[in-house]
């Protein structure tokens, strides 16, 4: 077995593939030769769709000569209580990526989509889920599977907080490939058997460059018993979404014939004929291919050159009307040309602007010469792995230059040599713009919408300053400064993270994101902290120690439930322990008063638990500018509530008392004494 080894296959796999291998083997001749080969990828967890980034992409490549592909597409989920039934979309496509649109969004104005072929693969009881899809006589070259799950819910969830199921998708290609595919010369007759219906005949025929049509005969059809010849030919390769072979059944002995126009140039054209006779009985047949080829006019190479030197360096003052004159007659010069060509070509320069971009411009000038004799050319080169995907934008003037030309109907038509015409774009949209190229309005928000959402994320901030009032009050001014940090950075990193006209960065993003977020943890570090009570050098102590470890969780992880969790839980182990210390100590409940607990304490959790709640549970992408505003007001209402009143030796803010001897009187803290200086 030939081709690409993949993983270690368990026993029902090897089994399965043992006999799909052994299946297709029956078709081949007495004269002819068969290979299977096998290629395979490593399986790929699943995403919920919310733009095409999230859809899992898998390429691989047919060879050539190949009369049947079989892929084999297993998913599997995981065995958690989390987990539940899923319906798993796979899309395929032949020579570039799969153009998608599970959300039923709008594509861009005069866009030409053929959507994807697709199947859906459900998991519902079962945990695995093995399906085979069959293509005979594929076309050779690139094919793309692209599997998703459904849409996305939308919901922000926090990282630790739940544990998504995983759903894994693998595909794995198996190929028949005949090794010695007979090849019909054009206009020479082939005579040939098709030994049963079981065992088709193939041929291949190549289609020159400039082909506009060919036709395909078929005569001399005698069976093996003297009957009536019943045979049907397949013209061209199976290509998905859409398919352009084409069919044709012969009955009898008389000729019959299948013209196709526009083959697709310089490929290899397959062509299947099988018996519908009875299983023991041989045909014989005759094949003849024959081609209509164009003989294309164009400018002389001379003329070209010359036009691609002028528009590079630049004319002078005194050559510039002969060469404008030159230019622009060339075409006319090839006007006795045309009555004896089928198509007039255009030399078109291919200019690679970045790794992502390509421009084409013509040789002649930025107009085209059309006339109704005979079509006018441009040949786009387009690279098989630099151009695979992405958009083709063609922009189309009419300029009428004759004056006795009332009215004028110009019609254009784009195709590729493959006939598939590649449309992709993996562009994630904002503001809620949808569709391939972000131009599908019906979710938009208006910039009074977005407006709100910037004004909301950042003022809620301003309900820091109640906090921070109380803290200065009480005489905590470290906590009063961390309380401050925060409120500036949340409110410039919200004001930075809005995705359409209302923003406003004063650094780096990602500079403003670590500082909201390690503001964020260290509030509720040293608020908590201070609401245990500790020694002075203690707390001070702690606060710094925990603000680097929280600094360099942050760092490995910033949004990891763990790294909010973890601080929160180990400062409230050190708030009980210390509270349990202080009432064993006391004798009594700590905090013994009963209006601390009703009128402070008891409103402060309840608002934290709130807080939590929203953040956890309640955000989504639809309403984040609104339940985020809440988590800000709901927190920073709790830090307010949850600190701890002043020392009872400290006297409230005011003014120094003066005497008017210019003396003052100072108080020591430590000692309690009054000393006058």
């Amino acid at each position: 077995m030939a081709g690409a080894a993949g993983p270690p296959l368990p026993p029902l796999l090897l089994l399965l593939l043992l006999q799909l291998l052994a299946l297709p083997a029956g078709r081949a001749g007495p004269d002819s030769l068969y290979v299977s080969e096998y290629f395979s990828q490593s399986a790929q967890k699943l995403s919920f769709y919310s733009w095409y980034g999230n859809a899992k992409l898998f390429h691989f490549h047919v060879p050539e000569d190949t009369v049947l592909l079989r892929w084999l597409l297993q998913a599997s989920r995981g065995k958690g209580p989390e987990c539940t039934s899923m319906e798993i979309t796979v899309h395929f496509r032949h020579g570039a990526p799969p153009v998608i649109n599970p959300l039923g969004t709008r594509f861009p104005a005069n866009a030409t989509v053929r959507p994807s072929y697709n199947i859906s693969i459900t998991l519902s009881s079962a945990v695995q889920n093995t399906t085979f899809v069959n293509v005979t006589t594929p076309a050779a070259g690139d094919w793309f599977i692209a599997a998703h799950l459904p849409q996305a819910a939308g919901r922000i969830e926090v990282k630790g907080f739940s544990t998504p199921c995983p759903y894994m998708f693998q595909a794995d290609m198996f190929v028949l490939r005949l090794t010695d595919m007979p090849v019909l010369e054009p206009g020479v007759p082939m005579p040939h058997t098709v030994v049963s219906p079981a065992k088709p005949l193939h041929v291949k025929v190549f289609v020159p460059k400039h082909a506009a049509a060919m036709r395909f005969q078929l005569s001399s059809c005698v069976t093996s018993e003297q009957r009536a010849c019943t045979v049907r030919v397949l013209l061209g390769s199976i290509t998905l979404p859409q398919s352009f072979q084409r069919s044709l059944t012969c009955t009898g002995s008389t000729n019959c014939s299948l013209a196709l126009e526009s083959p697709p140039w310089e490929k290899w054209l397959q062509i299947m004929v099988e018996s519908l006779g009875t299983a023991n009985a041989s045909v014989s047949v005759e094949m003849l291919a024959t081609f209509t080829v164009c003989r294309p006019g164009s400018s002389s190479s001379f003329l070209n050159f010359i036009s691609l030197n002028q528009s590079q360096a630049g004319a002078r003052p005194g050559a510039a009307g002969s060469s404008a004159v030159a230019a622009a007659g060339a075409p006319q010069n090839t006007s006795g040309q045309r009555s004896s060509s089928c198509l007039q070509s255009q030399p078109v320069v291919r200019e690679d602007l970045d790794v992502v971009s390509v421009r084409y411009r013509l040789l002649n000038g930025p107009s085209v010469p059309v006339s109704s004799l005979a079509p006018t050319l441009l040949l786009l080169n387009l690279n098989t792995g630099m151009d695979s995907g992405g958009s083709l934008v063609v922009s189309l003037l009419l300029n009428k230059t004759s004056v006795s030309l009332a009215n004028a109907t110009v019609a254009a038509c784009v195709s590729a040599a493959s006939p598939v015409l590649s449309l992709n774009a993996t562009q994630n949209c904002s503001t809620g713009w949808g569709g391939w190229s972000c131009t599908d309005d019906s979710k938009a928000q208006t910039v009074g919408t977005q407006n709100l959402a910037t004004l909301l994320l950042t003022l809620s901030n301003l309900m820091f300053l109640p906090a921070i009032a109380v803290a200065v009050y009480r005489f905590y001014l470290v906590e009063a400064s961390v309380y401050t940090y925060t409120m500036f950075f949340s409110t410039f990193y919200h004001a930075c993270d809005q995705p359409g006209v209302a923003v406003l960065c004063i650094m780096d993003y990602d500079t403003l994101q670590y500082c909201d977020f390690l503001g964020s943890v260290v509030s509720i570090w040293v608020t908590i902290l201070c609401m245990a009570r500790l020694k002075k050098i203690l707390k001070y102590v702690l606060f710094v120690l925990g603000t680097l470890l929280i600094a360099m969780s942050l760092q490995l992880d910033r949004r990891g439930v763990w790294n909010m969790m973890g601080p929160c839980l180990f400062a409230l182990l050190i708030m009980v322990t210390a509270w349990v210390h202080h009432g064993a100590k006391r004798r009594h409940c700590y905090p013994s008063s009963w209006k601390r607990w009703v009128f402070y304490l008891l409103p402060g959790i309840t608002l934290a638990f709130i807080a939590i709640s929203v953040y956890a549970f309640m955000e989504t992408n639809e309403n984040y500018y609104y339940t985020h505003s809440i988590w800000h007001v709901l927190v920073a209402c709790s830090v307010a509530f949850l600190l701890p009143p002043r020392d009872k030796h400290k006297k409230p803010w005011a003014w120094p008392q003066k005497l008017t001897c210019r003396y003052q009187i100072c108080q020591n803290d430590r000692e309690e004494l009054y000393a006058v200086t």
